[in-house]
This record gives structure tokens, C-alpha cells and sequence, in this order.
């Protein structure tokens, strides 16, 4: 594959005019892209309850401290008029209303009355969402070119096959090699252990829960086939491929109806983009990674089958309808604003295994909406973003990420995707990326760098 051709106004943004989409700060070697490359490492390879002393699973992980700081970053960098992003972003809007949907439901919950675990759950919530909104904007804002971009994208490819890895490992080896992942300074929670399922036992790798590395992978999934297509040489291609076919095999392993499902959803709105011989060779290959598993472990294979086959009497899906009922009643108690933020704590109440359901009980009829909006607002503009590109590379990965939404709104109906921070992190970053190549894309403004001479326009 040949370089993206390079424009004058990657080598000085202020050539394209007043409302150029850059940075104003000085030229220098630590950016946003690093930042989140560093990010991606602490929060896939460090097992997910390796924690700071005296502080919560939720928002005592590295990664989670340093997408807080991140948050605190972005904020700085807007009351400074040289280092604020200048031009629209949706994504910015879009944030905006969600986290005041969140803010008003938080206040209603201290005027409902909480108890006092309830009240130190909210307020967990609202330090966890600040990291969460960090991965967001800094992502939609920060990251300067295509080539960072696509640099945080190969990142979380590589950290989801470890991750895939690490899953295959403790389903073969007799100890788990995730209690040996420790940093000096670092207490660790209890592990969750391994599941057994069917003939299968269910892995977590590195996150808290088997639904969470599934999901996470999922995310991963399509990116990794995007650089098999598009890698810029045959060797990075088949690098690639083969971490396609770990993240495939990793979410496998969670044995896990969600993943698979995520998987079909971007398979389907790739494949318009994609020749006939790709989709054989996708197809051929699926085949045959489930092929090699079930020979491997033919008691797994017939678990993978009998997730579909006999899906009406699993026990999973029926424990999430019967919770249907009283999830209407306390919802229609407190219909629009919801029970208060982060209220909803399990074990002190059910486990609700969608975060739909979730949504609707903390935060009412206007948590949801706002929620959806985010989505479909990154989605939206993905697909803006994919209208506009001009190279077949550039297209596919904005494809890729409409693709990711659709996983990520249909993920959500799965399992309550905002209690785990793994997964949050990710999709945060899949959400800001839509914003970015927006940005990328825009008519008005298509500057692809955020070093800038040290003067206003």
C-alpha cells in the first residue's frame, strides 16, 4: 500500500486559514496519541482490580487515573485561547447533554434520599464518567493527524490480541497467569476466576468479567480487520491477520452469545466495501478458527452450538426477561430523571445484565435518550466521515467505525457495559474517534496536524 500523500498544511495549519482545525500550542514530542498508546498498555495488560492503595475498582485503576487527567487536560486547554480546539464538534454537544443528563439525575437522587452505599456509589460513578468523558474529547480534540489516529488504533489491536492471549493461556495452563501480572505499589482485588459453561470454562484474561472482554474484543475485531486489509506492506498485513485471528479466538473463549453477535454485526455492515474474495476468505477463515477450536476442545465446540440452539431455555436470557417486571415498577415510580446516578447497586439490588435497563432506573427516560444520542451521534457522524473520504482506506475505516456503534448499541442490551472500566475506556475512545475523523474530513477545515506556529490567527 502506498503513504498517504502528504499536504503543505500538515507542516503549518495557520496556511489553511482562521478556522483551521488546530492546537494552538507549541511543537513537541508528548501528545495526545502517546498519552492514549500509554493509556491502552496500563488498562490491558494490568489486570483490571489491580488498584491504588485506599481507592475502588472504579476509578483506583492507572489507565482510569489517567483518562481522569486527561478530562483535566482538555478542560485546561479550553481557557487558553492558544491551546483550544477551534471549529464545531458534535461530539463536544453531544458529551455535553449527557453528562447534565447525569448531573440533574445525581441531584435527584440526594433529594429522593440514598443511603449511605448508594451515596458513595454515585459519587464513584461521577469520577469514573469524568474518565470516561477524558477518552471522549481527548480523542475527538486531540489526536492531530491521520497518522496518530491510526497509531491509537494499532495500539488497542495489539493490547486486545494480549489480552486474547493471555484468555487462551488460562484455559490451558493449570494456574493463572494473571495473578503474576503485579506492579510493585499496586494491591489487588480478588480474581473472578474461571466459569464453567456447557462443556467450556470462561475466561476474563486481564478485565473484570467475561462479558467485558468480549465486548472489548469486539471492539477490536473490525479494526483488526481493517489494518489486514490496509497495512502498508504485505508483512504488516499478515501481522495484522494474525491478530484478527486472536481477538476471534478470545472472544471465542468467553464463550459468550454477545461477542459473536457484535462479530456478525460488523461483518455485515463491512462486507458491502469489502471484494467477493475477501468475504469468501473471511468466511473460509471463521470456518476454520472454529473448526481448529472444537477439535481442540470438542466439548467447547458443542457449547458455541448449543448457545444458538438452545438459547430459548438458557438460563441467561430467562433471568434477564423475568427482571423485566420489576424493573417497570420501580421505573415507573420515577419515570424521567430515574432513581439517582450510580444508584442501582448490585448486589444490594438485582443484577440487571443490560444497561438499557440500567439507564432507565438511575437515570429515567432523559438518561436514556441522552445516551442513545451519543451513539447515534457518533455513528452519524462516522458515516458523514465516511462520505466524505476520498481513499478506499479512509472509507473502510470510517465504515469501521459505524460498525463499532452498532456493536456498542447492541453490547449495552447485553450487560450493564457502564460498570466495567475496561470496557467504558474503549468504547470512549471508539465514540472520540468518530468526532476525529469528522474533523479530519470537514470541508472547511482539512488539516490533519495540531503543531502550530506560537501565534493567534
Amino acid at each position: 500500500m502506498s503513504a498517504p500523500g502528504i499536504q503543505l498544511t500538515d507542516f503549518e495549519p495557520a496556511l489553511a486559514g482562521q478556522r483551521t482545525y488546530a492546537t494552538r500550542r507549541r511543537k513537541g514530542s508528548l501528545d495526545a496519541a502517546l498519552v492514549f498508546a500509554v493509556m491502552l498498555c496500563l488498562l490491558t495488560i494490568l489486570p483490571s482490580l489491580l488498584i491504588l492503595p485506599s481507592t475502588s475498582a472504579d476509578i483506583g485503576r492507572p489507565a482510569v487515573i489517567l483518562c481522569a487527567l486527561m478530562f483535566a487536560w482538555w478542560i485546561g486547554s479550553r481557557f487558553h485561547p492558544r491551546l483550544a480546539m477551534s471549529g464545531p464538534q458534535p461530539i463536544r454537544w453531544a458529551t455535553l447533554i449527557f453528562s447534565l443528563s447525569l448531573l440533574i439525575s445525581y441531584a435527584v437522587g440526594f433529594v429522593r434520599g440514598l443511603t449511605t452505599m448508594e451515596a458513595n456509589a454515585a459519587d464513584r460513578l461521577l469520577l469514573a464518567t469524568a474518565a470516561f468523558f477524558g477518552a471522549i474529547l481527548m480523542t475527538a480534540d486531540g489526536l492531530a493527524n491521520w497518522d496518530r489516529l491510526r497509531l491509537v488504533l494499532r495500539v488497542f489491536v495489539w493490547c486486545c490480541a494480549f489480552m486474547s492471549v493471555v484468555g487462551l493461556l488460562q484455559q490451558v495452563l493449570p494456574v493463572d497467569p494473571v495473578q503474576y501480572l503485579q506492579i510493585p505499589g499496586l494491591q489487588s482485588g480478588e480474581l473472578i476466576g474461571l466459569q464453567e459453561r456447557g462443556g467450556g470454562v470462561r475466561v476474563a484474561a486481564t478485565t473484570t468479567h467475561y462479558l467485558e472482554l468480549c465486548g472489548t474484543l469486539s471492539l477490536a475485531w473490525p479494526i483488526a480487520i481493517h489494518f489486514a486489509t490496509y497495512a502498508e506492506s504485505s508483512r504488516r498485513r499478515r501481522q495484522y491477520t494474525l491478530a484478527a485471528i486472536l481477538i476471534t479466538l478470545g472472544i471465542l473463549e468467553t464463550i459468550s452469545r454477545s461477542g459473536m453477535i457484535a462479530v456478525a454485526i460488523a461483518a455485515l455492515v463491512l462486507m458491502p466495501l469489502w471484494t467477493w474474495r475477501k468475504r469468501y476468505n473471511t468466511l473460509v477463515l471463521g470456518v476454520v478458527i472454529f473448526g481448529v477450536l472444537a477439535a481442540a476442545s470438542p466439548s467447547l465446540g458443542r457449547t458455541l452450538i448449543n448457545l444458538f440452539a438452545d438459547a430459548s431455555d438458557d438460563p441467561s436470557i430467562t433471568s434477564r426477561t423475568e427482571r423485566y417486571a420489576m424493573v417497570g415498577y420501580y421505573f415507573s415510580q420515577r419515570p424521567w430523571w430515574g432513581r439517582g446516578t450510580g444508584t442501582w447497586v448490585p448486589p444490594m439490588y438485582q443484577y440487571l445484565d443490560n444497561q438499557w435497563l440500567r439507564t432507565a432506573l438511575e437515570n429515567g427516560i432523559i438518561g436514556m435518550a441522552a445516551l442513545a444520542m451519543l451513539h447515534l451521534v457518533a455513528l452519524s457522524l462516522a458515516a458523514i466521515a465516511f462520505r466524505r473520504s476520498s481513499t478506499p482506506e479512509d472509507r473502510h475505516l470510517c465504515l469501521v467505525l459505524v460498525a463499532v456503534q452498532l456493536q456498542a448499541l447492541f453490547l449495552a442490551y447485553t450487560f450493564d457495559v457502564m460498570a466495567y472500566s475496561t470496557y467504558t475506556t474503549a468504547l470512549g475512545i471508539m465514540i472520540g474517534t468518530c468526532g476525529t475523523v469528522w474533523r479530519f474530513t470537514h470541508p472547511t477545515g482539512q488539516v490533519r496536524t495540531s503543531t502550530t506556529r506560537w501565534f493567534g490567527p
